[in-house]
């Protein structure tokens, strides 16, 4: 298996700890994509984790990154090679996914695409840093012990970063980022399909403007 330091030099990993929040995003209407970045955009938070969750996500992240090519999309619940292949074919820039399927990392890293596949106990977080891997998803979050487990699991995997996602909301947002080993969270607040049911985005982009207001406070 070739390793994940390319994630290193590539700038990937200094655009997701630049953005502080990823959004994650879950999209029925591919005429939602566009008008949903350029929320976030203005909001402050350039990027957005496309879930392979329903049948237009790849459409979706094809619109994003044509449209939007300053917003970092990529493909979030990436399960299998299959989907992977389909979202780079879209346009993503990044793969996310909630576990850690080995055929799906395998391919990611053969290909040099950058993808941040999910940790949470020693053993995980210390095979995938075998691979070259320097993030980590720890997801849920607020299930596998959250600010407390990452602080311990940093404390020995040293310079490991993480992206919890799962349980992260405006409220407890401050904590997890001013923890040096998280890059970014991963997020679902700011972009709830009920903000924009009506397809008025202004919503949206009041969220992530305290988002990134956030960001900033901690991190200055």
């Amino acid at each position: 298996m070739a390793t994940g330091q390319y994630m290193e030099s590539n700038g990937f990993y200094d655009a997701v700890e630049a953005c502080g929040v990823v959004p994650v995003v879950v999209l029925d209407k591919v005429e939602d994509a566009v008008p949903l970045a350029e929320a976030l955009k203005r909001g402050g938070l350039p990027a957005a984790e496309v879930t392979f969750r329903t049948p237009a996500a790849a459409a979706c992240i094809e619109r994003i990154a044509r449209q939007c090519p300053d917003v970092l999309v990529g493909a979030g619940t990436v399960l299998n090679v299959e989907q992977a292949k389909r979202a780079v074919d879209a346009g993503a820039r990044y793969l996310v996914s909630p576990g850690t399927d080995r055929e799906t990392l395998c391919w990611a890293l053969q290909n040099h695409v950058n993808i941040v596949p999910a940790g949470v106990t020693p053993t995980e977080v210390g095979w995938l840093r075998g691979q070259g891997i320097g993030l980590t998803k720890f997801f849920p979050a607020a299930v596998f012990g959250g600010v407390k487990a990452i602080s311990a699991l940093a404390s020995v995997f040293i310079g490991h970063k993480f992206m919890p996602t799962g349980g992260v909301s405006k409220q407890n947002l401050g904590e997890y980022l001013s923890l040096p080993s998280v890059m970014a969270c991963g997020g679902t607040w700011m972009v709830k399909p009920s903000l924009f049911a009506d397809g008025d985005f202004t919503e949206v982009e009041r969220l992530a403007g305290e988002a990134a207001c956030a960001v900033r406070d901690v991190r200055g």
